[in-house]
């Protein structure tokens, strides 16, 4: 009976709640608490139990410069970035409750994503506020220029084999072009480092992914014989995007704080030489482009 009493109580005991930390928490604290994504090369990832990435590094600075400690908290990819946002920056995940971030990078740039709404006309993600353009990505192809010597068009691959990610982007615009006339010869792995580790390997001759991981997985290999492609995709509907941040809608102040100093990232070009660390190229958002 006793037992059972002490079961009851436990069960009445209000569960642990996520809270967000106010601007002068977070300084007062003396720690940045940064959500950023689990096995993510080049951004964030664990190299011999450290931490590295543009990302990584990045979140670092952004620290340093409010004069705080960095803390990272790894995030796992949901199956839709709004459970990421809800995980990480407003509620917290129901294994741990407590747990939000201050910050999280990655986050795409888009108006029209922020402003989605749901089917009773309210916005999805009104608790996140989206903000902070640092990076412009886009897809990009790699090949072997021995057995693909050139990517024209991607009318190739009805002849040659390419690999993609599973269930990414570009398995299901490879797969679906053309009336699916390229399918035969898309072929799909784990990853994209699976895939470009394939192409090294001879099983197909070319990648598809993003710009970022493949300019990486090409700075890694460092093999004059790989080459990136500047070719188009047809019908491919957003080949470029612009990649941000997120935080509560209550921590705006955070927010101009954070972006202030990307502004001065872009215009001294420290977050260029962050990029060109891990061998990749830096496209200006459309923020900054617009301005230029």
């Amino acid at each position: 009976m006793r037992l059972l009493i002490a079961l009851c109580g436990l069960l009445c005991l209000p569960l642990a709640q996520a809270q967000v930390r106010p601007y002068e928490d977070i300084i007062d604290s003396g720690v940045l608490k940064v959500a950023v994504y689990e096995n993510f090369a080049p951004y964030s990832f664990k190299q011999d139990g450290q931490p590295r990435g543009v990302d990584v590094d990045l979140a670092g600075t952004l620290a340093e410069g409010l004069g705080l400690k960095l803390e990272l908290l790894w995030a796992i990819p949901g199956e839709k970035l709004d459970d990421d946002l809800r995980n990480f920056i407003w509620k917290g995940h129901y294994l741990r409750p407590e747990v939000l971030a201050d910050l999280m990078l990655r986050v795409p740039y888009d108006r029209d994503y922020s402003n989605q709404r749901n089917e009773v006309g309210e916005l999805v993600n009104e608790q996140v506020v989206m903000f902070g353009p640092y990076q412009r990505e886009r897809w990009q192809m790699v090949h072997d220029s021995k057995r693909l010597p050139t990517v024209d068009s991607i009318g190739v691959f009805r002849f040659h084999p390419i690999g993609v990610e599973l269930d990414s982007v570009p398995s299901f615009y490879l797969s679906s072009v053309f009336g699916g006339q390229l399918g035969r010869n898309t072929q799909h792995f784990v990853s994209t480092a699976a895939a470009f580790e394939a192409m090294q390997g001879g099983e197909v001759d070319a990648v598809m992914a993003l710009r970022g991981e493949l300019e990486w997985l090409l700075f890694e290999a460092a093999d004059p014989v790989l080459k990136t492609a500047d070719n188009t995709y047809p019908t491919l509907g957003q080949p470029t995007w612009d990649i941000g941040m997120a935080v509560h809608e209550s921590n705006r102040q955070l927010s101009h704080a954070i972006e202030q100093q990307i502004e001065a990232m872009v215009a001294d070009g420290r977050l260029k030489a962050l990029y060109a660390r891990y061998g990749l190229s830096y496209e200006l958002p459309g923020l900054y482009q617009d301005v230029q």
